[in-house]
């Protein structure tokens, strides 16, 4: 099998991104001629005329060092493992989110949705899964839909598989990683736990807002939490753009109670 050209390459994206030749050269400022000529081979671009078609196109930068591979170039952007002495600076700083954000549950995870760092408020929330989800490398997606993971505990779990699922989607199509795919899929055949209620709309204040994540704790004690999303906004790192912070807040006053009593310390004697 002949690996792509760079022209097919661009060519890929540029559908995937639902572009016409027009609209990219437009927007790359170069002729459309050119650009059709650089998608079919006809003309050899140049490193700077991939890495600006590249920008235009949002290309991740994993997908951009392939790019410049394929033309013969050399990759523009490092890749170093989270705990890599150049990433110290940053690693500390997603410490320090991480940290600062208790006693609510925060974590970052990679492109894959494995687990890179956790604050302890997310411990509690992990009280009981099963063993063999908890080995390194711990997906997250996977620990959190699995029968044997949190999907027996989330009384809303029919919106928030959706959710995930939609997600999910929406990020494999955004990146074209095939694992990402695979995942979904993956995903897709979990059984649904006995008893899930029909995917409705959450019945909280939050309906039609967002959708909230409704767990139940070991102890019978229900939270109601709402996530957002953190990234690097100028990544020159392929691990640092592909890094999200995944931060939890108490959709409502009971929800912000216990958690505060789970990071409470416990009396001695």
């Amino acid at each position: 099998m002949t690996s792509p050209t760079p022209g097919q390459l661009l060519k890929e994206w540029r559908q995937r991104r639902r572009l016409s030749q027009l609209a990219l050269a437009a927007e790359a400022e170069i002729s459309q001629r050119h650009l059709s000529f650089v998608e079919s081979g006809r003309a050899t671009p140049s490193r700077e005329m991939l890495l600006r078609l590249a920008e235009q196109l949002g290309i991740p930068l994993r997908e951009r060092n392939r790019l410049l591979l394929a033309a013969g170039f050399a990759p523009a952007f490092g890749e170093r493992p989270i705990d890599a002495p150049e990433l110290e600076t940053v690693r500390g700083v997603i410490e320090r989110l991480l940290a600062s954000h208790a006693p609510y549950p925060a974590l970052a995870v990679d492109r894959h949705w494995h687990l890179l760092l956790a604050n302890r408020p997310l411990e509690a929330l992990l009280d009981g899964i099963d063993a063999e989800l908890l080995k390194p490398p711990i997906n997250v997606l996977r620990l959190t839909l699995h029968s044997q993971g949190l999907a027996p505990r989330i009384g809303n779990f029919r919106e928030w598989r959706a959710h995930i699922l939609e997600r999910l989607a929406r990020q494999a199509e955004t990146t074209a990683d095939p694992a990402l795919i695979e995942l979904a899929e993956e995903l897709k055949g979990y059984p649904v736990p006995a008893g899930a209620r029909p995917h409705l709309a959450s019945k909280s204040s939050h309906a039609g807002i967002v959708v909230p994540l409704e767990l139940a704790m070991p102890d019978g004690r229900v939270l109601s939490l709402l996530s957002t999303t953190t990234v690097f906004g100028t990544p020159l790192d392929i691990t640092l753009e592909e890094l999200a912070i995944e931060s939890f807040f108490p959709a409502d006053a009971a929800s912000q109670e216990v958690l505060q009593q789970l990071a409470a310390p416990v009396p001695i004697g």
